[in-house]
């Protein structure tokens, strides 16, 4: 028997999910099962199962965007993984489960070595920071990117890989205490996310251009961001932390002529190629390996103990993610 998390009706995530169990079947054809290892909680995680994520649940569900597992057993056409190989899934939903069997082109090899609780996180923020940088505006090295929610596990990823890649971060943020954390990562600069930290932010890049921002709050913080970028200058949204709408102020479009744009990560792997992907899923396994890409666990939790993993990652205290142990 295999256990799993699954809600039968969308509601407030520590009431609708229940632990169930399931009899396993063989893999057939190109199949492979997977015993999963470790799965974050996310917010999309949780707004899936709210109801309130960009995409509709159907329940009954299992939900989890993103984990980590090792290939258990494997169907007869199967070519491209072997029993052993590590593995995280490519599927939009289903990973709170100890088993997941599907086919094998929904889950991606990783190197054996790897930290199965770092690569349990790699599927969602590091490719959103890395789609951020890269798929937008080409930037030189020492070229400024500015950043909201830089304490945010997507802002942390895109200060990490920014700094391999030799670009300049400036990072609005709500509180201060925060500042030296986020400058340990390699973040060059961390204001706060008022309109006195705007002022300071351009007294630092001072005549240099802000060609690219990433915008994950909306509301005020993304005017912030906006009044920070230069003429003809990026901003791409792919959150909306605030709940608040994106109002642009017309002087930006008419004088400065920003550009807008909008990342859902979930459509971006469900478009990707199969080489974009290992374009983007290798050098990111690379940094993990090497220790240049480290995202924060705030708490590590068995999967029996379920209820009291969604509490404390729907809390805002955190210290990093809050991961469920599978075993």
């Amino acid at each position: 028997m295999s256990s799993f998390l699954q809600f039968d009706h969308t509601g407030n995530p520590a009431n609708v999910l229940q632990l169930k169990e399931r009899a396993l079947e063989p893999p057939e054809g190109h199949e492979v099962r997977v015993r999963m290892r470790y799965a974050p909680i996310n917010p999309a995680d949780l707004n899936f199962i709210e109801g309130t994520y960009g995409r509709a649940a159907h329940p009954p569900c299992i939900p989890g965007h993103e984990g980590c597992g090792e290939v258990e057993e494997v169907g007869s056409a199967v070519v491209s993984l072997a029993k052993g190989d590590v593995v995280i899934p490519l599927l939009g939903t289903g990973c709170w489960t100890q088993h997941l069997t599907a086919p094998e082109h929904h889950f991606a090899k990783l190197p054996p070595q790897i930290d199965a609780v770092q690569a349990s996180m790699l599927r969602i923020n590091p490719v959103t920071a890395w789609a951020l940088l890269k798929d937008y505006v080409t930037l030189e090295k020492g070229a400024w990117v500015a950043q909201n929610a830089a304490n945010s596990g997507v802002g942390r990823a895109l200060i990490q890989i920014a700094h391999h890649f030799g670009l300049r971060t400036i990072n609005f943020v709500r509180r201060a205490e925060l500042f030296d954390e986020l400058k340990t990562l390699g973040a060059d600069a961390v204001v706060l996310d008022t309109d006195e930290g705007v002022a300071e932010a351009k007294k630092i890049v001072g005549s240099e251009p802000v060609r690219l921002a990433t915008n994950a709050v909306g509301g005020d913080s993304a005017i912030h961001l906006m009044d920070l970028l230069s003429p003809e200058g990026t901003m791409v949204t792919y959150g909306a932390m605030s709940r608040r709408s994106l109002k642009v102020p017309n002087k930006f479009l008419i004088f400065k002529n920003l550009q807008l744009h909008g990342l859902w990560i979930t459509k971006w792997f469900e478009q990707a190629s199969t080489p974009e992907l290992r374009d983007v899923l290798d050098p990111l396994t690379a940094l993990i390996e090497k220790g240049e890409l480290v995202t924060a666990i705030d708490q590590i939790v068995p999967l029996a103990d379920f209820k009291q993993a969604i509490l404390r990652a729907q809390e805002g205290s955190r210290h990093g993610k809050v991961i469920l142990d599978l075993a």
